[in-house]
């Protein structure tokens, strides 16, 4: 999903873990009225429409997103949580990719062995086929961690449901739940422009002392959970307007 307007800097959005670039649709009016340059909201790796990967991995996540963009393309990178890391993955200054700035929303800094391990019990179990699309779309907001900020019904879920012969499953690839843990230290040593790290108030995932750990700037925004994009894009957009 993207959407062309001048030739400033793109603003290219990261979903998170089992989700797809249709989370962003809500943002489409806003970013119309306050984003003056193109911007661009892939599915990662495995989500979506996105073609899996033999095997998930930080960097082959990046190089994927590095490969849809433009050549020449300077971009500004707000990512969430898995898109969040992404994000500066796709900043390290090895890379080639010309980003003026990363935002990483809601990123699980810590990581627990239960935590891991059941992240890798996840990418090995087998696809889950559902009768149904709500039983399919119910499972995929669980999925997503969008119970309760998105009906079943609305348009943003189809991109994560896939149909074939009359069953439902899930859009994703399992499989990208192996990706691990983030080594967040050895990524922002590789990066040579700003980033700003924030969180919601009320996310539980990661906490305010994990992220200013890393020496960068920290913006705890007021009220809101993990899906702080979802639950007040503009509150979220505003972290943007150093690079507008």
């Amino acid at each position: 999903m993207s959407e062309e307007s001048g030739d400033r800097a793109v603003l290219v959005l990261l979903h998170g873990m089992g989700g797809t670039g249709d989370v962003w649709l809500p943002w489409a009016p806003l970013l119309q009225e306050r984003w003056p340059g193109r911007w661009s909201a892939p599915d990662l790796a495995g989500h979506g429409a996105a073609p899996p990967l033999p095997e998930y991995s930080f960097t082959a996540l990046a190089d994927r997103v590095a490969g849809s963009l433009a050549p020449g393309d300077r971009i500004v990178v707000l990512g969430h949580s898995l898109g969040g890391v992404v994000g500066l993955a796709l900043a390290a200054a090895d890379r080639g990719v010309a980003v003026d700035a990363v935002v990483g929303l809601g990123i699980k800094a810590v990581w627990s062995p239960a935590e891991l391990a059941r992240a890798a019990d996840l990418a090995a179990r087998p696809v889950t086929w559902f009768g149904t699309r709500e039983e399919a779309a119910r499972r995929y907001l669980r999925v997503a961690g969008l119970t309760g900020l998105l009906g079943p019904e609305q348009p943003a879920v189809d991109a994560g449901l896939r149909q074939v012969d009359g069953r439902w499953r899930l859009a994703m690839d399992p499989a990208a739940f192996a990706v691990g843990e983030p080594d967040l230290a050895a990524l922002l040593a590789t990066i040579d422009v700003p980033v700003l790290l924030a969180r919601g108030e009320h996310d539980t995932m990661v906490t305010d002392d994990q992220l200013r750990a890393y020496g960068v700037p920290v913006v705890t925004l007021p009220g809101l959970g993990h899906h702080a994009h979802v639950e007040d894009p503009a509150a979220v957009l505003a972290l943007l307007d150093p690079w507008r």
